[in-house]
């Protein structure tokens, strides 16, 4: 009974849909792929000059300070840092750095925003909630097709589809913490006359601070948890190792490139909780 029902054309109309929005915009991909990707490779090549003794202290004195001067994050960073110099991996660290950096920093700057526009508006929050689901429930993978046809390969379409991938979480913890706040503590601003603006900056935000930033936290862990799916897209560092030495099934480099990627993300989770019990 089924077999009467004519196959509704949805990959053409995608299709279709893609090339539109390729062809009317190109005037806006064509500069971010060429400046944008010559910007992300400037990052990276800069942070690959400075020194890596330089680079593994300061990053030992922050989570020394950071933590409360104690010196477990401190000592696993120098320690863990070392070993990926130790190993021939730091410019590909660097690499790998700058794509969750930028990354991270388009998605928050996009995702407290929206998540802020959310908990004001309640058809706001109706329409976008939707769309987080779609973003968080698409397969990595399916990010990497617009990607490319938008932004070619390299450093600009990896740090698109991390962008993609990781930015509900920041939205869904803004709007969560501000609907959070203290309905006593609105209408007590309320009554002192504050402006919108005021209750917003000086009440909402500050209360709403560690949801926020936990919301943050998850965001760059998204980030740097795409960073072999990005790989397959050319984006160089440490994920494009862990992608050649699993299509030469080479266990060692494999292995030592992802104890890179995890020893990364230890230190920048524990960095960035940290910063939230402040």
């Amino acid at each position: 009974m089924l077999d009467f029902v004519p196959e509704i054309p949805v990959a053409d109309w995608i299709t279709l849909f893609v090339e539109w929005v390729q062809n009317t915009f190109e005037f806006i991909f064509d500069p971010i792929k060429e400046d944008f990707g010559e910007f992300i490779e400037w990052t990276s090549a800069s942070l690959s000059t400075i020194p890596p003794i330089v680079v593994i202290l300061i990053v030992a004195i922050l989570a020394f300070f950071i933590t409360g001067k104690k010196f477990g994050l401190a000592v696993f960073s120098i320690v863990g840092l070392w070993f990926i110099y130790n190993q021939g991996l730091w410019e590909h660290l660097m690499y790998t750095f700058s794509l969750v950096l930028f990354a991270s920093i388009i998605s928050v700057i996009i995702g407290i925003p929206t998540g802020i526009w959310m908990s004001k508006s309640k058809w706001a929050q109706t329409i976008i909630t939707p769309i987080l689901d779609f973003m968080q429930t698409m397969p990595a993978f399916v990010y990497l097709i617009p990607a490319i046809l938008f932004f070619g390969i390299g450093m600009v379409p990896g740090v698109f589809a991390s962008v993609v991938f990781a930015t509900p979480p920041v939205v869904r913890f803004t709007n969560l913490g501000i609907r959070q706040v203290s309905q006593e503590l609105v209408e007590a601003a309320d009554a002192f006359g504050t402006t919108g603006s005021q209750k917003l900056f000086k009440v909402e935000l500050p209360m709403a601070r560690k949801t926020i930033m936990a919301g943050v936290n998850q965001t760059i862990m998204l980030s740097l948890s795409m960073v072999v799916i990005a790989s397959m897209i050319g984006a160089p560092g440490l994920g494009n190792d862990v992608l050649t030495a699993l299509q030469r099934s080479q266990e060692g480099p494999g292995f030592v490139a992802g104890l890179g990627i995890v020893i990364l993300a230890i230190i920048i989770d524990r960095i960035s909780q940290n910063l939230n019990k402040g």
